[in-house]
């Protein structure tokens, strides 16, 4: 595995490409993609918005091919990944919160998100292709540009920097979670208004 991730390193924007298709079509690499964007963006600085970009496009991609996958035939590896004590937990609040869930977990660089669960949930549970990829894109445009963004401002410094404030990403996912989900609701209230 070594080996591999030092091919990405080389290839430089073109590895982190690689690393998040990879990820999102769903090889397990917890933070896999963000340390790539970090040590590329670190060697090379003036690449950082290519870097960034050019993961949200392997992420989109990578995601196109988890959703055909789970969505034609994920019944069986919902049934798994939902068979725990936590995975029903993580499916009742999918089904509870639907894709802002998906939403959350997808844009903050946490590395015990239970992003793959949620995704399986959506795919798994008939969330169009449409909606999930737009979702996917939403938290992965700002979450990449912003650790490709920290990598070519702090240097070596950018890990130091993460680990100093994962409390304040932790506060940042929860109000994100209870603002998307109040318009949600809010919407949905509008919505059954305006159908009577």
């Amino acid at each position: 595995m070594g080996r591999f991730r030092e091919m990405l390193i080389a290839w430089g924007p073109f590895g982190i490409f690689a690393a998040a298709l990879i990820e999102s079509a769903g090889v397990p690499s917890p933070s896999g993609t963000d340390a790539l964007i970090l040590l590329v963006t670190i060697a090379k600085p003036d690449s950082w918005l290519v870097c960034g970009l050019l993961a949200v496009l392997g992420s989109v991609l990578g995601s196109v091919i988890f959703h055909a996958i789970v969505s034609k035939g994920g019944e069986k590896l919902l049934e798994r990944k939902t068979s725990t004590p936590r995975g029903a937990k993580l499916k009742a609040w999918f089904l509870r919160y639907g894709m802002a869930s998906v939403f959350v977990c997808a844009l903050v660089p946490l590395p015990f998100m239970p992003l793959k669960v949620m995704a399986v949930c959506a795919c798994g549970l008939g969330v169009t292709r449409a909606r999930y990829l737009s979702v996917i894109a939403a938290a992965r445009f700002p979450r990449y540009l912003a650790i490709a963004y920290l990598g070519a401002q702090l240097g070596e410094n950018s890990n130091a920097w993460l680990k100093s404030h994962l409390w304040h990403m932790g506060g940042l996912a929860l109000t994100l979670f209870v603002g998307i989900y109040a318009l949600l609701k809010f919407s949905d209230k509008q919505q059954s208004a305006a159908s009577r």
